[in-house]
């Protein structure tokens, strides 16, 4: 009977376990997610193939680790995949979804034998730290991905402010926003679920985008540097379609911003499908959906709104392996920073909104697209929202445009912002090719 080389991963990796033992005691963010004196004992994890009990044994402690060849018994969890996972995930720029474990583990398309074997506390509590010692694996095994060079910025065109929002849902709101560029055609970014706009920090210092357009982000109710929402208790944030498409309705009246274009991911990619199926009441003359689709079947993991797992450590982790793996570093740990800055329970209730509120099924078919042009952008890095279910919804809407983007994952804003901004260009001039949309034009 033929036996995977992958069957047993101490014969594949074991060789890498000396320097890997070196470089992960050097490794920075290592040192940071350990140098706590809360770790009073030993900690092992392990991983190993489905159908092998054999294993790396990964153990660590208050700023110290090693890996040795051992039994995944020997841990107190273990990460289990089939053999061919293991081989493509310990490739030199993995391809979806061997990015990380965690897109082996995803959500909505858990990949077949994938599986944490041991104490699921202790999996999560320790994320940051075992995805950090897989990735040093990774290095010290094939060498480092190869990662996009970005050039560092020399000025910073954003110019912020605050304003005073009031919508039926979350009451008067002071909310943050900013602005950049002198472009002819205004557009409004909104952010994911649990974060904040400084994910479009990178498009609205572009060139090509000042250029083009005049570009607002704002942070919603109670996330980044918008102040609390009166309308909950401190942990209760709730989002739903009506909320946010209010409260966008809002922003746009209080900016004084004429019939813009909408370009958000994620949660927001579904809010601009809601938009554009309510063209009329926001006032939006197109919308652009990053990592949109009419409806997100998931397994919902409650891990982001617990009392007893740190969701400062945990919630950035969940979403750091849906990035592609050669955006430049910088912009990765944006990511993992603003997610780990948002207070609690902002995260859980947008995904509220995001996993079980959104559902456009029957409903974006009857998206006008003469009047409200719609433009898909899909990074095929994302395991959340795939480029599959945003075509498959796109070709229910007669005249929507989708795009597939390589080398881009669920936060192609933000990733890396070079080589997304062109997609986002071609999409806006289909939307205004189509239809006039700032009063500016």
């Amino acid at each position: 009977m033929f036996e995977h080389p992958w069957h047993d991963l101490p014969l594949q990796l074991g060789g890498s376990l000396e320097k890997f033992n070196e470089a992960i005691n050097h490794d920075p963010n290592f040192n940071a997610f350990t140098n706590t004196g809360h770790l009073p004992e030993d900690i092992c994890f392990s991983i190993k193939s489905v159908g092998s009990d054999n294993a790396i044994v990964f153990t660590f402690n208050h700023g110290a680790a090693y890996a040795r060849v051992g039994l995944y018994t020997e841990a107190l969890f273990s990460l289990s995949a089939l053999p061919v996972q293991w081989e493509n995930l310990f490739k030199k720029n993995p391809v979806m979804p061997y990015q990380s474990y965690w897109a082996l583990y995803g959500q909505n398309i858990r990949q077949e034998g994938v599986e944490v074997i041991g104490d699921q506390l202790a999996f999560a509590n320790y994320a940051h730290i075992w995805r950090t010692a897989l990735e040093v694996l990774h290095e010290t095994f094939c060498g480092p991905n190869d990662v996009s060079f970005q050039p560092e910025l020399e000025e910073d065109f954003l110019v912020g402010r605050y304003a005073l929002v009031e919508t039926k849902a979350w009451g008067k709101c002071k909310i943050f926003y900013e602005q950049s560029g002198t472009g002819p055609q205004d557009i409004v970014f909104l952010h994911t679920a649990g974060s904040d706009s400084r994910q479009y920090h990178g498009v609205m210092n572009d060139p090509r985008m000042r250029a083009r357009c005049t570009m607002t982000a704002f942070d919603l109710p109670s996330h980044g540097r918008s102040f609390p929402s009166p309308a909950y208790p401190l942990g209760g944030h709730f989002n739903s379609e009506d909320a946010y498409i209010e409260c966008i309705k809002a922003v746009i009246k209080s900016v004084k911003l004429k019939r813009p274009i909408l370009c958000g991911a994620s949660m927001a990619g579904q809010a601009c499908i809601a938009a554009a199926i309510r063209s009329d009441e926001v006032g939006v003359c197109g919308t652009i959906p990053l990592q949109g689709c009419e409806r997100v079947e998931m397994h919902r993991e409650w891990h982001d709104k617990s009392p007893i797992i740190n969701s400062a450590t945990f919630n950035p982790e969940w979403v750091y392996g849906m990035m592609c793996p050669t955006a430049p570093l910088e912009n990765r740990k944006l990511l993992w920073h603003t997610y780990s800055a948002q207070a609690y329970g902002i995260y859980h209730g947008d995904l509220d909104f995001y996993f079980n509120g959104w559902d456009g099924r029957g409903r974006v078919e009857a998206i006008d697209t003469q009047k409200c042009p719609i433009f898909f952008l899909t990074g095929e890095y994302d395991w959340s929202n795939t480029p599959e279910m945003s075509e498959d919804t796109s070709k229910k809407i007669p005249g929507a445009m989708f795009k597939r983007m390589p080398n881009l994952g669920h936060f192609p804003a933000t990733e890396n912002p070079a080589i997304f901004v062109p997609h986002l260009i071609e999409a806006i001039d289909h939307i205004v090719s189509t239809v006039k949309c700032s009063g500016k034009l």
